[in-house]
């Protein structure tokens, strides 16, 4: 279970919003499951259907994390136009089984958010504590 702060959790949806119809990306901060701070990052590759982080923002975000105590326990990404589930490409690119990767889907009416752990390839669905 992943523990998310109701002010986090509006932070991720704000900028899911703000960057469709590209996806948006970011990481979660944190520590033993529970999310203290979201850090937004830019989708290097402007695209609806993929992201990439920019090296040095990944880099910034490790760096900040660890002089703080805490870890970058997620990964998170919105699909402007799919459902909430990882497509076979964030399956192929979780290389970090010791993460969550969350998706924010803006496909319906209302923003679906939902977490996966991703291990060799297998995915298992993590249950969101918002808090």
């Amino acid at each position: 279970m992943i523990k998310i702060p109701q002010s986090v959790y509006n932070e991720i949806v704000a900028h899911a919003l703000k960057d469709t119809p590209i996806e948006a990306c970011g990481y979660l901060a944190g520590i033993n499951g529970e999310v203290k701070y979201a850090i937004p990052m830019k989708n290097t590759d402007a695209s609806n259907e993929h992201f990439s982080f920019d090296p040095q923002e990944q880099f910034d975000a490790f760096k900040k994390t660890q002089k703080e105590g805490l870890r970058l326990i997620s990964v998170y990404h919105s699909h402007p136009e799919t459902p909430a589930r990882p497509s076979e490409e964030d399956i192929r690119l979780a290389f970090d089984p010791n993460v969550s990767y969350i998706i924010v889907s803006l496909a319906g009416n209302v923003p679906d958010m939902k977490s996966f752990i991703i291990k060799n390839k297998t995915v298992e669905k993590e249950e969101i504590n918002i808090i």
